[in-house]
C-alpha cells in the first residue's frame, strides 16, 4: 500500500513539475512573441538597417542602467538614466512614459533623421531598443547638464567671452539641422533646458526627438500646439503654423537669457519678450544686461546679442533672419571679444561639473 502511495504521489508531483515547465515555457514564448511584437511595431526591420545606430536588447538596456538605478533626469516625457557601455562610456538612456499609435511611423522617420546628425553642437543619438511598448533611445551623454542648470540653479559668475561661446555654438546647431539631409528639419521647443553644455561648456542641441519633417519649401498647420509657452512663437501658438523660423523666435528668447540671467516667463501679454524688445529698440537694453557683468567693453558686446535676439523676436516670421545669418552675425559677435582676441578658452570661472546633472528636461 505504501509502494502504490507513494507511486500516485511520484506521479502527482511528476505531472505538478511538467505542469510548471509548461507554464513556464509559454511565458517565455509569449514575453518574447511580445517583445517581436515591439521591435517590428516599432521600426525594428526598417531601423536594424540604418547607419551609426544600434539595435539594444530588453536585457542590454537593463545591464547598461544596473536595472535602471540612477536618474538623471525627468519630465512629462518620462525619465532619463545613467548608462554605462562595455567599454565604460557612459551614456544617458531616455525612456518615455507613453507614445501614440500613429507616432510610431514618425518615430522611425525621426530616428533615421537623428541618425545621421552628427555635429559637435548637437547630441548625438548612439541607438535604440525597441523591445518595449515605448521605444527606449541612448544618447551620448553631456555632462553638464542643461544650459537652464548652468544659468539659473548656480550663481557662480559666468564670461561674456562663455556665453557668447554657448550663443554661436547653439546657433551652429541649430543651423546644421534645419540644413541638413533632403527634408527641412525644424526642432520644435527650442529652450535653454534643451541645450546642454559638456565639460568645456561646448552648447549640443538636444532633445529634437519632436521635432517635424517638414516638405522642403512648405509649412505645417497642427492643432496641437506642443512645446514650452515662455519660448513658444506667437503665429504658431495662434495660428498653428510651424515653420524654422518658430525655432528662430525660440531662440531669441534663449539669448535673452543669456543676456540677463533671469529665466524666461510667460504671460498673456508677454511681457517678458515685450519688455526686453521695448528695451532694446528705445536703446535702454543695458538696463537688462546682468548685473554681474560691468566692463563697458563686455556690456557692448551683450547689446550686440542683444540686437541679434530682438531681430529673432520679431512678430512676423518673415522678417526674423533665418538661423544661419543669426549664426554669422553672432560668430561676428564672439570674433571681437576679448576672450576671442587673447585665444583663451570660453569656460568661465564656474565650478567643475557636478555628479548629478539632469540630461534632458521636459
Amino acid at each position: 500500500m505504501d509502494v502504490i502511495t507513494s507511486y500516485i504521489m511520484g506521479r502527482r508531483e511528476y505531472r505538478i513539475a511538467a505542469m510548471i515547465v509548461v507554464l513556464v515555457l509559454m511565458v517565455m514564448v509569449h514575453q518574447l512573441l511580445k517583445f517581436r511584437r515591439f521591435y517590428e511595431q516599432n521600426g525594428g526591420p526598417v531601423l536594424k538597417g540604418v547607419k551609426n545606430i544600434r539595435i539594444y536588447t530588453r536585457k542590454q538596456i537593463k545591464q547598461m542602467t544596473n536595472n535602471y538605478r540612477r536618474v538623471i533626469g525627468e519630465g512629462h516625457f518620462g525619465k532619463v538614466y545613467l548608462g554605462t557601455l562595455k567599454d565604460k562610456k557612459q551614456v544617458a538612456i531616455k525612456k518615455s512614459i507613453k507614445v501614440d499609435n500613429h507616432m510610431k511611423k514618425e518615430f522611425t522617420d525621426e530616428v533615421i533623421i537623428q541618425s545621421a546628425m552628427r555635429h559637435k553642437n548637437i547630441v548625438m543619438l548612439i541607438g535604440c531598443c525597441l523591445e518595449l511598448d515605448v521605444p527606449t533611445l541612448v544618447y551620448e551623454f553631456v555632462a553638464r547638464g542643461s544650459l537652464y542648470d548652468v544659468l539659473f540653479k548656480c550663481r557662480d559668475k559666468i564670461l561674456v567671452g562663455t556665453r557668447l561661446w554657448i550663443a554661436a555654438g547653439s546657433a551652429e546647431g541649430l543651423t546644421y539641422m534645419h540644413s541638413a539631409g533632403e527634408s527641412t528639419i525644424r526642432h520644435g521647443d527650442v529652450k535653454s533646458a534643451n541645450i546642454l553644455l559638456d565639460e568645456k561648456f561646448t552648447p549640443k542641441v538636444s532633445d529634437f526627438g519632436t521635432s517635424k519633417l517638414l516638405a522642403r519649401g512648405k509649412d505645417e498647420m497642427t492643432e496641437l500646439v506642443i512645446g514650452d509657452m515662455s519660448y513658444i512663437d506667437p503665429v504658431y501658438m495662434e495660428q498653428g503654423i510651424v515653420t524654422q523660423k518658430s525655432d528662430v523666435y525660440g531662440f531669441g528668447v534663449v539669448l535673452i537669457e543669456l543676456i540677463t540671467r533671469r529665466p524666461a516667463t510667460y504671460d498673456a501679454e508677454r511681457s517678458y519678450v515685450a519688455n526686453f524688445v521695448e528695451a532694446f529698440v528705445e536703446k535702454r537694453g543695458r538696463s537688462f544686461i546682468d548685473n554681474d557683468i560691468t566692463s563697458e567693453a563686455d556690456i557692448n558686446l551683450l547689446e550686440m546679442v542683444g540686437g541679434v535676439a530682438v531681430d529673432c523676436l520679431k512678430p512676423n516670421p518673415e522678417e526674423r533672419q533665418d538661423m544661419k545669418q543669426v549664426e554669422h552675425r553672432l560668430l561676428e559677435i564672439v570674433a571681437q571679444s576679448e576672450d576671442y582676441s587673447q585665444k583663451r578658452n570660453f569656460q568661465g570661472d564656474l565650478s567643475p561639473a557636478p555628479d548629478d546633472v539632469a540630461f534632458l528636461k521636459a
